[in-house]
């Protein structure tokens, strides 16, 4: 996988944080900051996707009973 540098800056409590949870676990706060992007942009995709569907008129929308009444739950 390749990989590209990004600068940011932090505010100096954020960092700090950084810096003690990155010595606290041993490891680098490159993989820490990595991690977390990660899931923050899955879980950003996934919420863009439902306010798509919610916006989506065509797209109908069940109740948690008729979902496992087909689930056959």
């Amino acid at each position: 996988m390749s990989q590209k540098a990004t600068s940011i800056r932090l505010p100096s409590s954020t960092a700090k944080r950084l810096d003690r949870l990155s010595r606290a676990i041993d490891r680098p706060k490159s993989q820490l900051i990595n991690k977390a992007l990660e899931e923050y942009l899955e879980e950003y995709e996934d919420y863009l996707v439902a306010i798509g569907r919610l916006n989506d008129k065509n797209d109908k929308i069940i109740s948690e009973k008729e979902m496992r009444k087909k689930l056959g739950l």
